[in-house]
């Protein structure tokens, strides 16, 4: 489907992740690269849920409509989803 813009916080614990462009879907990790596959994980979790239940799946946006509001963030990433392996067709 695309690529989610990811922000990631420093805890006191790890690592703290959430997409803005999907609200309620956050993971956590105690690595920078275990929470960015948390995440990735969640994401498609998350998805497969909103396609059982009929939802439409939010489109992503760009990198640069994100970053001035995040700019307390500790790392940024993006996290591929290709929902075609979500879905069975």
């Amino acid at each position: 489907m695309g690529n989610y813009f990811v922000v990631i916080y420093k805890t006191e614990t790890g690592y703290s992740a959430h997409s803005p462009d999907v609200p309620g879907c956050v993971a956590t990790g105690s690595t920078i690269e275990e929470t960015k596959q948390n995440i990735q994980d969640a994401l498609e979790f998350h998805f497969e849920g909103m396609i059982e239940d009929m939802e439409e799946i939010p489109k992503p946006q760009s990198v640069m409509q994100h970053l001035n509001h995040f700019a307390d963030a500790d790392y940024f990433t993006q996290v591929a989803i290709q929902l075609e392996e979500i879905v069975e067709i």
